[in-house]
């Protein structure tokens, strides 16, 4: 195969994925603009405000499973609009370098005006059966990003 060809076979493939990566980052302009519009709407009418830890925590978790990549991303963007102080992100399996993403993109691209660190990870293992009724072990990863 001549070279050249192979060459431009890469940089469209690159092209691509650029534009779809400007695509969903238009499409969460448009979600962070409205989330905020919405904020400044809900923030009149804040008045039963949560009060245990627990329950704070179920509300800001991401769980990572087999959608886009770009939704999760825009689920820890909303999260923090809404005035989060922590977001929680879990992931299993062969999801955990999707998880690890999420929150590196989130963090580094889209919330850098927030002041968003990650303030704990932690790592684990659950056991449950398989379709097969086999017991196996599963990997577990939770990263918290905090506002500083």
């Amino acid at each position: 195969m001549n070279p050249s060809v192979k060459h431009s076979k890469k940089t469209k493939k690159h092209l691509e994925a650029y534009c779809q990566a400007k695509k969903y980052e238009t499409k969460l302009q448009v979600i962070l603009h409205e989330s905020k519009r919405t904020e400044k709407q809900s923030s009149t009418t804040k008045n039963n405000k949560m009060t245990t830890q627990t329950e704070k925590s179920k509300e800001n978790s991401i769980f990572i499973g087999g959608k886009p990549f770009m939704n999760y991303v825009t689920g820890v963007i909303v999260q923090f609009n809404k005035d989060a102080e922590e977001v929680t992100i879990k992931a299993r399996g062969k999801f955990i370098t999707k998880g690890v993403d999420v929150a590196e993109v989130a963090r580094r691209k889209f919330l850098q005006d927030k002041n968003v660190s990650v303030k704990d990870v932690s790592i684990g293992s659950e056991e449950f059966e398989n379709k097969e009724g086999k017991m196996i072990n599963v990997s577990t990863l939770e990263i918290i990003l905090r506002k500083n």
